[in-house]
């Protein structure tokens, strides 16, 4: 089982406050001779007249290692292994990386981060640590 990153928490209490299921702590993807563990799987219900739930994995990083190149190369790399797995065998629940506004910040903001998003089709959370509260969706 992964460690937990520091941030696991807040972002689960953050998903919660915004009216998220915590469905799975971690959610487990096995594909093939693989198994990978995503940190949350949530779900939201939908309104009545569409019937059924939005789902989501959750993958939290917190950008704090010595090098934030090489966190972000990290980061990259496990989400887009854990989309590819996840693509396969529950194509309806959509991937996130969840990080918090100052690792969005230093990360994420500029048009160097920016890209990556792009290029890499990278659906992201932005939470506020303090206020444990999600300020930001980008798909």
């Amino acid at each position: 089982m992964p460690r937990l990153d520091y941030l696991h928490n807040t972002v689960k209490n953050a998903l919660s406050k915004a009216g998220w299921a915590i469905t799975a702590d971690p959610f487990r993807i096995s594909f093939g001779i693989r198994k990978v563990y995503v940190d949350l799987g949530a779900e939201k219900s939908l309104l009545a007249a569409e019937k059924g739930s939005e789902k989501i994995a959750v993958e939290i990083k917190s950008f704090i290692g010595i090098s934030k190149m090489n966190d972000l190369e990290n980061a990259i790399g496990q989400y887009i292994v854990y989309r590819t797995y996840l693509h396969e065998v529950e194509p309806e629940r959509l991937l996130y990386l969840a990080v918090d506004s100052e690792a969005y910040a230093e990360v994420f903001y500029d048009i160097s981060g920016r890209i990556l998003l792009d290029v890499n089709h990278i659906k992201l959370i932005v939470v506020d640590a303090d206020r444990e509260e999600i300020t930001e969706w980008i798909s």
